[in-house]
This record gives C-alpha cells, structure tokens and sequence, in this order.
C-alpha cells in the first residue's frame, strides 16, 4: 500500500509525487492517458520530421517558478531555449510591437511609437523589479500568504500602497491608456492579458497583463528543448529516482471515503488502490466534487456553490508543418516565439465581446507559436513547427462569421474553423497557405478527449477572473489544496494560484499532506 496515491501525472501531479517521495513517502501516480503529462506534451503526429507541443508551448512561469526551480530538472535532462524575441504584435501598416529580451531595447522600440513610452514602460517594469520577487513568493504559496504576504503588503506601501493596488485592478485597456500614449505597449499589454480568459474591459485584466509581460520581460518565454514533453520527462525521471511510480491508462473513477477520510481509489478496470496518508486530485473541482466523490461526503453548501464555478473559454487549436519560415509583413515578428495577431485592442474587445455573447468569432484573436524559431531542435533547418490557438464560447449561440458554425465541431466545422484561422495568418502573412506541409486541427472536444481536465478546450482550469481567484478560488472559502474529505487534497490548476505550468497547485497539495496526519491503519478500498 503505497502513503498516497496522486491521481493525474500532469505537471501538478507530477510536483506533488516529486515532492512526496522526496519526504521519503511511496507514491503512487495513476494516469488515464497512455502517457504522463497532462497538458505538457509533444510529439510528431503532424509530421515525422517536427515536434510538435500538443498543449501548453511556452513557459514564463515555469522559469519564473521556485517550486520547479527547486526539483533541480536540469540534473534530469531538462534544458531551456528562448527565440531572439520573446513576443510580437504586427500592425497592420507593417510596424510591430515587440517585447524584447532586454527592457532597454523593449522600451527603445516602444519610443519610436510614441516618445516617452520607453520611459514609461522602464518605469513599470522598475516597479515589477521591486515587487516581482515577493508577488513570485505570494502567487506561489499556499492563500494566504501569510510571510510573504506582510512583506509585500509593506513593499506596496513604498511603491505607493492603494494608487499601485488600483493600477493593477484595472481593467487592461484602462491601464494602457493611463501609462502609454502609443499603441505598441497597450497592445503587448493586453495581449497578454487574453493569455489568460481576460477581455480588455475585465477588472484585473491590467494585472494580469503586466503580470505576464513582465514575467516576459525578466525571464522570456522559454521552451523546453526538443518538446514540451522533456519536461514531463524530468519530473518523472526525478520521481522515479525516489521511487516514485507512474501508471498510465489508468484512469480513476472514484476516490474511497470512509469515516470522512479518503483512503484509496478505485480505477475504470475495477482495481482497487489504498493509500495509508493521502489522495492528492491533479483533476479538475467540477471532476473532483461532481463525479469521483459521493455527495453524501460533502457539504451541501459546498455542492451548491459548484454550480457557479465557471471555466475559462473553450480552445480551439492548429499545429502545421511549414516548409518554410513564416512571411511576416512585420519584419519583426519573424524572430520572437509568440506573435499575437488582431486589429489592435479594439479588436480584442470585439473578440472577447463575441465571446460573451456566445458568437464563434469572424476574426479571431490568435496566439502564434513559432517553436523552431525558438527551439531548433523542433523541425529541419529553413522549417518551422508552428502553432496556433484561439478561444470560442463554450456554448455557441451563433457565428459572427459566414461558416454557420454551431458547436458541433463534426469535421466540417473543425476544417472550417482552421479555415478561418489559417485566413487570419495569411492577412499578416502573406504565402502563409502555401507553405503547410501538414496541419493537425485541435477542437474543443478533442482536446478534452486527450486530457479530462481540458474541459471543453478550458486551458486555465477555470477563469482567471477576480470573482474565481485567491479565497475564491475554486468556489467561495476555499483557496487551499485542504478539502472537506480528511487526507484528500485538490492539487489541479482549480486551486490557488490557478492555470499555467509552475507546479504551485501540486507543490501546495504535497505539503499540506504532509502537514497533515503522518500514518493511519486503514483497510483497504473493497473490504469491510
């Protein structure tokens, strides 16, 4: 009988059982996919010459993480590559905005957009310099951050106190308009901000923009080299190196309570997994409260709050194969890892209005990855393994474009939508078309199929959001890896701190579980 058994070998799982065996605990990592890693994998499915990143691609808050930092994943084959440029935003008369590698030369190219607005932008990314550590500390540690908390409360009062809290509850747009007077930072800022389901009207939306571009700024937007999936690799390399143990097509269909204490698992084919510590969730809040525990262990309050959780939006996603690099109008854009493409941040508003009004948008917002550009292990030379998302209601009312789209995504709706993706590309890029070799279309139901926790194409486990963060966050009260049910602990991206590959959610779940009771004899799942 292993001390616990970890349910998910995604990044946050991974963490967990990491930090778990290195307490010297057995554990034990149950995965429904055939392989490990969740949300961070590759592979070659789009063509056997280029890796391609299934899911998640670039990673700011990997490299900006303790938690990873800590595992030491470079003694266990793990390295890192940046792109010449972290991010592009091309406009549409051929110039670009551009966050540089370096803040000075970031802010000399935001001057030539309007002067005074490198000043600016130095002048913000001081004060991330002065915060950034302890916001690090405090996003990455268990709500509240109580040591972290007092000193960053107290870093707030030098840097301003309320006017600073103010900038950053401001909505994107507002934020940009108050600090710059040219386009180019508004636009890296909230681009940035869509990162996450955070429209340009959004309160908190400036935050997490600056946030995000900062992260950019200090750290890139690095990728693993030759895939996603090394870094998956290392964790499981590192655990396996503490006896760790990772089972995969073993997908779990209920967590065992008895006494109001979970003491194992049982799988889809019938096995029965006990756990003398701990059950530690890498699955979603709606998945973990809605379906593998019985009611009967929860609280009603806490049921009836589930109802009003709310995912981020729905993904829908391209990987090509190009013969050739891509022909940006904007020069620029040809050398960073990420190009965000759309009509200024007045096309971001109407992107994210479609959204909200439930409309398949007629000029979508996309996220571009160029992974040779930033990894050139990932494709032959003069190629490029590409990318690219975008978002899509979960329930769609209509289509503002001409397709008719319906939500169906039966195989007309999913070529359709590329279609209109890949039309997109080709307004900033001209020849664009005519360089795919291949392409592998990602609907929201297909991603969903290829990792549970993906509801919907729902990348963040759940909106980012003010109302769903922090005590919030998965539902009001919450905000800990703790659970109701005694030795069961949510590690997944619905806890605080959320979406994105840096490990908090797990790390907070392995060290409350060892807080926690340290050994108990219990029966196993099945017996009486």
């Amino acid at each position: 009988m292993p001390d616990a058994v970890v349910i998910g070998a995604g990044p946050n799982g991974l963490v967990a059982a990491n930090l778990l065996a290195a307490a010297g605990w057995s554990v034990e990592v149950l995965e429904a996919q055939p392989e490990p890693g969740g949300g961070v994998r590759s592979d070659r499915g789009v063509h056997p010459d280029y890796v391609s990143d299934l899911f998640s691609a670039f990673y700011p808050l990997a490299a900006a993480s303790p938690v990873l930092a800590g595992l030491d994943l470079h003694d266990d084959g793990l390295s890192w590559s940046h792109a010449p440029r972290v991010l592009a935003h091309p406009l549409p008369d051929g110039r670009c905005a551009v966050l540089e590698r370096g803040a000075e030369d970031t802010a000399n190219g935001l001057d030539t957009f309007a002067a005074g607005d490198g000043a600016a932008w130095l002048d913000m990314y001081g004060t991330w310099n002065r915060l950034g550590p302890d916001i690090l500390r405090a996003l990455f540690t268990p709500f509240p951050p109580v040591r972290s908390g007092v000193r960053l409360a107290a870093r707030l009062r030098a840097a301003g106190g309320l006017r600073l809290a103010r900038t950053l509850l401001l909505p994107v747009r507002r934020l940009g308009e108050e600090q710059f007077r040219g386009e180019a930072a508004r636009l890296l800022l909230a681009g940035n901000a869509l990162h996450a389901d955070l429209g340009p009207e959004a309160a908190g939306s400036g935050g997490f923009g600056w946030l995000m571009s900062m992260l950019g700024q200090t750290y890139g937007f690095p990728v693993p080299v030759g895939g996603a999936g090394a870094l998956t690799a290392a964790l499981v390399r590192r655990l396996e190196r503490h006896g760790g143990t990772v089972r995969c097509g073993e997908r779990v269909n209920e967590i065992v309570v008895r006494g109001g204490r979970a003491v194992g698992v049982r799988t889809a084919g019938g096995d029965s997994v006990s756990a003398s510590r701990a059950v530690v969730a890498d699955v979603s809040a709606p998945a973990l409260y809605g379906e593998l525990i019985s009611a009967q262990h929860l609280p009603h309050r806490l049921l009836e709050d589930m109802r009003g959780f709310q995912w981020d939006f729905a993904t829908f996603k391209i990987d090509w194969a190009l013969t050739g690099p891509v022909p940006w109008t904007a020069g620029d854009a040809a050398s960073a890892g990420t190009v965000h493409l759309v009509d200024g941040v007045d096309g971001l508003t109407r992107f994210a209005a479609q959204i909200a009004t439930g409309q398949v948008p007629d000029r979508p917002f996309l996220l571009f990855g160029q992974m040779t550009t930033a990894d050139a292990t990932r494709s032959p030379a003069g190629t490029e393994s590409a990318w690219a998302y975008t978002h899509v209601p979960h329930r769609i009312k209509g289509d503002a474009g001409e397709d008719n789209l319906t939500g169906r995504w039966d195989r007309r709706e999913q070529e359709a939508m590329a279609d209109r993706m890949e039309s997109e590309v080709e307004r900033w890029a001209p020849g664009f078309r005519s360089r795919i070799a291949s392409r592998r279309v990602l609907a929201p139901p297909t991603i969903e199929s290829m990792n549970a926790n993906l509801r919907g194409g729902a990348i963040n486990g759940g909106t980012a959001a003010v109302h769903q963060q922090l005590v919030f966050r998965p539902v009001p009260g919450t905000g800990r890896p703790e659970t109701p049910v005694k030795g069961l602990y949510l590690a997944s991206a619905s806890a605080h701190p959320g979406g994105g590959v840096h490990g908090a959610p797990g790390a907070n779940a392995a060290r409350a579980a060892l807080r926690g009771r340290r050994g108990i004899s219990l029966r196993a799942p099945g017996t009486s």
